[in-house]
């Protein structure tokens, strides 16, 4: 019996070790963690109204517009790549030598906008609307565009991109 109660002693004192050091390992593992949902930057820029607002040379990289009204919005060298641009109106936007790589670009009205000198590499364009955007020396290179804009395009591009060396036309596909 003694046998028995020595064992069980030694037992309950190495499980209760070994809870300690366990608990040790969490709460350290806790007191240093960073959740991976956390964010630097946290403005929400959906459904807002940033009629002329001034966003030039801003790094909106990986930011959401949908829905924002952006009428008159000052874009001009704003980094935009990876963004979400959908359902957005930029009527009369100034994107002089803005960078929209990689950006998502759903059913945006661009009306009047500039485009000179943007860097569109890579972008996806549906159901948006060109007309009468200025698209001097922009780089459409790999970005996909349905193919009535691409024509309206076409109509107006020139220049060369002074970044990448590529011919609007030639990014275009324009014949």
């Amino acid at each position: 019996m003694l046998k028995l109660i020595r064992f069980l002693k030694t037992l309950f004192l190495r499980g209760l070790s070994l809870l300690l050091v366990l608990g040790l390992a969490w709460l350290l593992v806790m007191l240093t963690a960073k959740p991976a949902f956390a964010a630097l930057d946290t403005v929400n820029y959906n459904n807002a109204n940033l009629e002329n607002h001034d966003f030039s040379h801003a790094d909106l990289s990986r930011k959401a517009f949908v829905g924002a009204d952006m009428r008159g919005a000052n874009f001009r060298g704003a980094n935009l790549s990876n963004t979400i641009l959908t359902k957005g109106v930029l009527l009369g936007a100034d994107l002089t030598g803005v960078d929209l790589s990689d950006a998502l670009v759903d059913r945006v009205f661009l009306l009047g906008a500039n485009l000179t000198d943007a860097l569109l590499q890579n972008a996806t364009f549906s159901r948006t609307s060109f007309k009468d955007v200025t698209v001097t020396g922009a780089d459409f290179t790999d970005a996909i565009l349905d193919r009535y804009e691409v024509s309206q395009l076409c109509d107006r591009a020139t220049g060369t991109n002074p970044n990448t060396g590529v011919d609007t036309r030639e990014s275009l596909g324009c014949p």
